[in-house]
């Protein structure tokens, strides 16, 4: 729900997703009228096609499995987005990321990241997912700062709800994809959009009852009401090259001390 707000103040344009996972990101954005490229080099770029396969039949979208960072040089797009892919990268691949998103946005465009947070709380699930790294307010500005980037708003999110719930999402994480250990690191980076955590990832229909964005809503502006715990375990950024000028009807908040609760 944050990120739908937050795209309410946004003119649609073109858009790139880095680690398209099953899709959904790149089905909310094209909902909101935007189009765009997606990369997934995963399995869960089956799910991602067949969730966007409207789009790609209409000329909007296209489905790239591959990585990213390998990937021939793409047409500016207004926004670059991520969700749960930066944590995938050695610091060498972190850097490279931004370079190549600064050479693939448009002027005035920017990029959206969502982030583990909270390293405090790393655990099982970091390590079958093959994460380096949980980010801190901190850190993840710092690593901005190093690659010439400034952070334009900042946000916590899922506090408290995630962390009440943190040891429970450990144990059905263990229970259901303990076995991923085994694997090698690459390989669960390669999995990890393609999660099957009962009661977790997934969710028997009846719950639709209850895991709706209607009744969920108040626990929405609950988190919106931390947004500035250091102890949230998920980080959103919106953030652009130092100098870049904001885009005409982005409407961007300009740090996290100002995020409306």
């Amino acid at each position: 729900m944050y990120l739908k707000e937050r795209l309410r103040r946004l003119l649609p344009g073109r858009f790139i997703d880095v680690g398209a996972g099953d899709g959904r990101l790149s089905r909310l954005l094209l909902d909101s009228g935007w189009s765009g490229t997606g990369f997934e080099p995963g399995p869960a770029a089956t799910t991602a096609r067949a969730l966007t396969a409207e789009a790609v039949a209409a000329g909007r979208y296209v489905l790239m499995a591959e990585n990213w960072l390998e990937a021939p040089a793409q047409p500016p797009a207004e926004l670059i987005i991520s969700s749960m892919v930066l944590e995938h990268l050695d610091a060498a691949d972190e850097h490279r990321y931004f370079r190549r998103a600064e050479n693939e946005l448009t002027a005035g465009g920017f990029a959206i990241l969502i982030v583990p947070g909270s390293p405090a709380h790393w655990g099982v699930e970091d390590e079958i997912a093959g994460h380096y790294r949980r980010y801190t307010f901190a850190s993840l500005e710092r690593t901005l700062a190093e690659v010439g980037w400034t952070a334009t708003h900042l946000a916590g999110l899922t506090f408290p709800v995630s962390n009440l719930l943190w040891f429970m999402s450990e144990y059905l994480v263990a229970r259901a994809e303990g076995h991923k250990k085994t694997l090698t690191f690459a390989e669960r980076t390669a999995q990890s959009g393609d999660r099957r955590v009962f009661l977790k990832t997934r969710f028997p229909a009846v719950l639709s009852v209850v895991l709706n964005e209607r009744v969920l809503y108040p626990f929405h502006l609950w988190q919106k009401a931390n947004a500035d715990n250091e102890r949230s375990l998920v980080i959103y950024v919106e953030c652009r090259p130092a100098g870049g000028a904001a885009r005409p009807g982005s409407d961007v908040s300009p740090t996290r001390s100002e995020i409306p609760a």
